[in-house]
């Protein structure tokens, strides 16, 4: 165990953690609501700190991630836990495992400059904090994001975004980019289906953009549950608000965990937020989990294919230094 951050101690014996939005009020022996932090004798622990679950290496368009190094391998990294219940989570085996329910012993022990070694050794450009929820193991992700900082690596977030101000401005000064899912646009589907809320997603977004870190948005599109055209015309218009060159993957679904019984997205229905997100100004809007389509980026100038994309894999890249080869228009992003 290892003291947290980002708590406040109370009278009796109490705490409350400010770490994620769910702000939770834990009484002497309880866990909060990740079941990954507990207040013992008055003070707040993490059981994640080092027990890795995952550690491989990936190409940073799975995360995704298309305007941050394409081409890139990013060392990968996850503990158990989270702070959603999502009934559609593809990495449930180990995001709904927890420290709580006899997970003490999930993971395997690392300490934070080894695992920044072994992404050199790989040769990798970034450390992805990833597969679960990142804010649960928020103090070994600073302590990890800090070095590797210094040693040249760049630092992602793949996260549900349902954290505070003060975890991201304490990780902010360390963070490169951050893929957030924005999973739906009404706060009730939040509640009944993740246990969390909108706004606090909504506030993640903008302050990560407003701190300087390179931002791109993962909409899963659900059937019967955030596929109208008025949702996802909502999430386009709210991203489009924060920064037009935000790209937005969206992702279709498939059944997985709770949500077996559901069909697979229609990818017309893709193709039509694809339209939505171009008719509100969106520079960059992706498809993701189909095959064939939707995933090149081309030049917001000229037109020109500047990156073609292969599943993950990278089959022609025509941008030089940041610039398109054709035109030398400035393309958003790290490259």
């Amino acid at each position: 165990m290892k003291e947290a951050l980002l708590y406040r101690k109370l009278g009796n014996k109490e705490v409350q953690c400010y770490l994620c939005a769910h702000f939770c009020l834990i009484k002497e022996g309880d866990f909060g609501f990740c079941a990954v932090r507990q207040n013992k004798e008055g003070v707040l622990y993490t059981y994640a700190y080092g027990k890795i679950i995952a550690a491989q290496v990936d190409p940073i368009e799975k995360k995704p991630l298309y305007h941050f190094f394409p081409g890139t391998e990013s060392f990968s990294i996850a503990t158990i836990g989270c702070n959603f219940r999502c009934g559609f989570c593809q990495n449930w085996q180990i995001s709904q495992a927890n420290f709580k329910q006899g997970g003490l012993s999930s993971g395997e022990p690392y300490e934070p400059g080894q695992l920044v070694d072994l992404a050199i050794k790989s040769g990798c450009k970034s450390i992805s904090y990833t597969y679960t929820e990142p804010t649960i193991f928020f103090e070994f992700a600073l302590d990890t994001a800090k070095i590797a900082k210094d040693k040249g690596l760049g630092n992602v977030f793949v996260t549900n975004g349902f954290m505070t101000k003060d975890c991201l401005e304490m990780i902010g000064p360390y963070l490169d980019a951050a893929n957030v899912d924005l999973k739906f646009f009404k706060d009730e589907s939040y509640k009944k289906i993740c246990s969390g809320r909108l706004s606090p997603v909504l506030d993640s977004i903008q302050l990560l953009n407003k701190l300087g870190v390179w931002v791109e948005v993962t909409t899963l599109v659900i059937p019967g549950e955030n596929d109208s055209r008025e949702e996802l015309g909502a999430i386009a218009e709210f991203i489009s608000g924060v920064d037009k060159n935000i790209p937005w993957h969206i992702s279709r679904f498939h059944p997985d965990y709770k949500f077996t019984q559901r069909n697979s997205t229609p990818e017309d229905i893709i193709r039509t937020a694809q339209e939505l997100g171009r008719k509100c100004g969106l520079n960059y809007v992706y498809a993701g989990n189909v095959t064939g389509w939707g995933s090149d980026t081309y030049c917001q100038r000229c037109k020109e294919l500047l990156v073609k994309r292969e599943g993950f894999n990278i089959a022609e890249n025509n941008i030089e230094g940041r610039k398109c080869k054709f035109c030398s228009y400035v393309i958003p992003g790290r490259f």
